[in-house]
């Protein structure tokens, strides 16, 4: 599994842009989305984690390498197109 923390995505706009960078890179990738954690995980058999990177950094987003589980944290409120 390939991990990042992406801290600027934060709605489902965002979800379906990187979804459709990633599924470019690996159309095949399962792809999970924790946005109250601001992180993405990738299943693939076919696609390098830089290659990932890249494809999030491309569609606008800055995207870390993330190591183990993922931590909750109280979701942001406003700030966001989906929280006006």
């Amino acid at each position: 599994m390939i991990a990042f923390e992406v801290n600027d995505m934060t709605c489902g706009h965002c979800v379906s842009t990187i979804t459709k960078a990633l599924k470019a890179v690996d159309p095949s990738a399962e792809l999970r989305f924790d946005l109250a954690v601001h992180r993405v995980e990738i299943e693939s058999g076919d696609g390098e984690a830089e290659a990932f990177l890249q494809a999030i950094e491309a569609s606008g987003y800055s995207p870390v390498s993330a190591k183990g589980p993922a931590t909750r944290t109280p979701a942001p409120t406003g700030g966001c197109c989906c929280r006006r």
